[in-house]
């Protein structure tokens, strides 16, 4: 049976809706935790954790930015239907969904302002490893220290001096999600 853009959204949609904010939540304000987060079901190449975030996190008010492989006419189809989310560019995007490298140049998002440092891009980052082990973590909601697979350092620690102006990234690999906020300080693994 084919998928159709109506198909994959969340069974019960007010539970886990709710799971997922919480669990999105969570990841950001612990920077190197992993949570599972499940439920979706987007057209490839996304995967359930990204469709997840998307169907919590987007709305009519929301743009969205497909880069790459992720570009395609069933997820934009999905977006639409499910989220009723504005497809826009880079510039305009409030969220933006693929790969590390599809989501190159990351100067082109939108870091905020001095006034509103909050109108700033998140990026949903869909990576094929997600562990808690690699670059060193630190900073708010980090006891000592945390570790997390990440694509690179210098664009994250660069992220990190702007603060409080600065991106914020999930990392989603199948139904687990990382997140990293721009106050994490990132380095190399000692």
């Amino acid at each position: 049976m084919e998928m159709t853009a109506m198909d994959g959204g969340f069974a019960d949609a007010p539970r886990e809706a709710a799971l997922a904010f919480r669990a999105a939540l969570q990841v950001l304000a612990r920077p190197g935790r992993i949570d599972r987060l499940a439920g979706a079901a987007p057209p490839a190449p996304a995967s359930p954790a990204a469709g997840a975030l998307l169907l919590t996190l987007c709305d009519p008010e929301t743009g969205v930015y497909l880069a790459g492989a992720h570009d395609t006419q069933a997820l934009r189809q999905w977006i639409t239907f499910h989220c009723g989310a504005p497809l826009v560019g880079p510039e305009q995007a409030d969220f933006a969904l693929g790969t590390w490298a599809a989501l190159q140049p990351v100067g082109a998002y939108r870091i905020g302002t001095s006034e509103y440092p909050d109108r700033s891009a998140t990026l949903i980052v869909e990576t094929e490893v997600l562990d808690p082990a690699g670059a060193r973590l630190t900073g708010p909601g980090i006891e000592a220290e945390a570790a997390l697979s990440l694509p690179e350092l210098a664009a994250f620690q660069a992220n990190a001096k702007r603060f409080p102006l600065g991106f914020d990234c999930y990392f989603t690999c199948g139904d687990r999600v990382a997140g990293l906020p721009r106050s994490t300080t990132v380095t190399e693994a000692g």
